[in-house]
């Protein structure tokens, strides 16, 4: 199941997501990192260092079959979506690229991936 992907969020589906400090979500990126690599294997294995990154930040996340998507503070997940690059070279990967998808509020509110995807894998 798909599902048990997505780490588990602490808010009821009603409530405002918020951050581990308190502070309203205020937005969520998906990122689709594209390594340049020899064969599949050698790809896999880039991308799987890039999602062992972003486990490692702590934040709500979903892996699926094209992109990760991460919910957080806007500031905090461009930082880490520029520091997916850099794990992706790191990793042995002599180019990359990436497509970047972006919901930014800055009052907070984002819909949470458990809100988009959830309905979909009962």
């Amino acid at each position: 199941m798909l599902l048990t992907r997505i780490r588990a969020h602490s808010c009821a589906y009603d409530a405002c997501p918020t951050l581990n400090g308190g502070e309203k979500m205020n937005a969520s990126v998906a990122i689709q990192t594209l390594p340049e690599a020899k064969n599949d294997e050698e790809l896999i294995r880039v991308v799987d260092e890039v999602i062992d990154y972003i486990r490692s930040t702590g934040l709500n996340y979903y892996v699926g079959p094209f992109e990760t998507a991460i919910e957080g503070d806007y500031d905090e997940l461009m930082d880490i979506v520029k520091e997916c690059q850099h794990v992706a070279i790191r990793a042995g990967a002599p180019s990359v690229a990436a497509y970047i998808k972006v919901t930014f509020k800055p009052e907070g509110d984002v819909l949470t991936i458990e809100k988009k995807v959830t309905k979909h894998h009962e």
